[in-house]
């Protein structure tokens, strides 16, 4: 039986390869084309250590305690010539790409959906047969191209791939390169070229309860961790807060109510900023987060959000004197 392996490299490039459970890791990667740094293949040297941040695999006994340690077996560490995955895997390596001899995959493929939510979000889905080989982490990202520009953008799945489709929300932003292309010129049926996957915000196996805050197009990551837990269903308790500047910056609403009707334990609400709003919650996501959220800490945060909405948040945990187990962040800025 084959076993989906991520690895994940220390300069944000995420690349996937299959791997039996009858061969190492280390073995499989290499087979594909991609060298995770070793030396002896033996377990003595640890050269190949890395860290396994989510799945089950064996080890065996033949390496010796200078090369891994009890300890670090316990924090998840693992020798790559000596790991045999036992079901899908995460593997941190403490290396670049590029030192591994591989790079960003690069796929083509066409706009199928294109669709403006508000003056301030656009909705787009591109669909290729390349796309159906696509794997990624959900809230990770992919660079986009500009058709014609030579430059690309930033952008998080906002969906999981499904039938070679995958979707984003992108910031309408007045003068942007991205956002002109899709308002004055694109159209479905327009070729667009990714990159990636890259990132090292992405859900990780759910232990205990999470709070996701997401702030405007920040949304996009946390529908596709959403879908995923739709898919594999959570023990704990999930619950969402979403926030924007304006009336018109909430969209996907019904998305998340639909998200909520799948997935028993999960709850979300959004909030405006705007003091001048209609929407009955008003304030920053800040304002709304409650104690019972944090569980005294034992709680996995996530935020994706404008840099200083990710300050502030940052600023209020430490004020309420509680320290989450993972706080895992990711900061974005429009591009003009």
């Amino acid at each position: 039986m084959s076993y989906q392996i991520a690895l994940n490299f220390e300069d944000g490039v995420t690349r996937f390869i299959e791997a039996s459970g009858h061969e190492s890791v280390a073995d499989a990667a290499y087979r594909q084309g991609i060298n995770i740094p070793l030396d002896c293949r033996d377990g003595a040297c640890g050269t190949c250590k890395c860290k396994a941040e989510s799945g089950r695999y064996e080890l065996g006994d033949n390496f010796i305690e200078d090369a891994l340690s009890d300890d670090e077996i316990a924090d998840g560490y693992v020798l790559t010539c000596q790991m045999r995955a036992a079901s899908d895997c995460v593997i941190r390596i403490p290396a670049s790409s590029q030192l591994c001899k591989t790079e960003q995959a690069c796929f083509e493929a066409a706009i199928s959906d294109l669709r403006q939510l508000s003056a301030s979000t656009i909705a787009l889905s591109l669909r290729g047969e390349a796309l159906s080989r696509l794997a990624f982490l959900p809230g990770q990202y992919v660079n986009l191209m500009v058709p014609g520009s030579g430059q690309s953008r930033a952008y998080s799945f906002s969906s999981l791939q499904k039938d070679g489709e995958v979707s984003f929300l992108i910031r309408n932003v007045p003068g942007g390169l991205m956002s002109s292309f899709l308002s004055n010129l694109a159209k479905a049926g327009d070729s667009m070229t990714l990159t990636g996957p890259l990132g090292g915000f992405y859900l990780r196996p759910i232990q205990r309860p999470l709070l996701l805050l997401a702030g405007g197009t920040g949304l996009a990551p946390f529908t596709a961790m959403l879908e995923k837990i739709a898919e594999q269903g959570s023990a704990h308790p999930l619950h969402l807060i979403y926030g924007v500047t304006n009336d018109f910056d909430l969209v996907e609403l019904d998305r998340l109510q639909a998200l909520a009707a799948r997935i028993p334990n999960f709850t979300f609400s959004a909030c405006v900023a705007n003091p001048d709003s209609q929407y009955p919650r008003k304030g920053y996501v800040t304002q709304h987060i409650e104690s019972h959220h944090l569980n005294d800490g034992d709680v996995d945060v996530y935020l994706c959000g404008p840099p200083p909405m990710v300050e502030a948040v940052s600023q209020y945990v430490r004020e309420q004197g509680i320290t989450p187990t993972n706080f895992y962040y990711e900061k974005f800025a429009a591009a003009a």
